[in-house]
Parts: structure tokens; C-alpha cells; sequence
């Protein structure tokens, strides 16, 4: 799968990051950051579960052919 975020949208409020912090990553800058956009199966689950629980919707993923 393939993360993508909507800067425009996002808050940078981390609750991504609380969930997946291995793939997402609120700096001291308030800038969210993704630290690995094609993350491996063993992390689906978690990156699915912080796409769901973005307040602002700014997550997408996208599923790889």
C-alpha cells in the first residue's frame, strides 16, 4: 500500500502518529511527516486503523497492483 496525505487538509495533530509512529511522525516543526510512504504488510493494520481515525480525513492509502 501507498500512504498519501493531504497536506492541505491535515492538521498535524498526531493521532496518526500515536497509532503508527514507525510510519508517521508530528515534528517540532508541526509538521506532519511520513517516514515510510509504502509501508510492508506487517504494518497494515495499524496504518489502516490511524487512515480511520484521522479527524480530518487527510489520510488516503492506496493499494498497491
Amino acid at each position: 500500500m501507498k500512504v498519501v496525505v493531504d497536506y492541505e487538509v491535515c492538521a498535524s495533530n498526531a493521532v496518526c502518529m500515536g497509532i503508527a509512529p514507525q510510519v508517521f511522525e508530528v515534528r517540532d516543526d508541526g509538521y506532519l511527516y511520513v517516514l515510510d510512504e509504502h509501508p510492508g504488510p506487517e504494518l497494515a493494520e495499524v496504518v489502516r486503523m490511524a487512515a480511520t481515525n484521522c479527524p480530518t480525513g487527510a489520510i488516503t492509502l492506496v493499494e498497491d497492483e
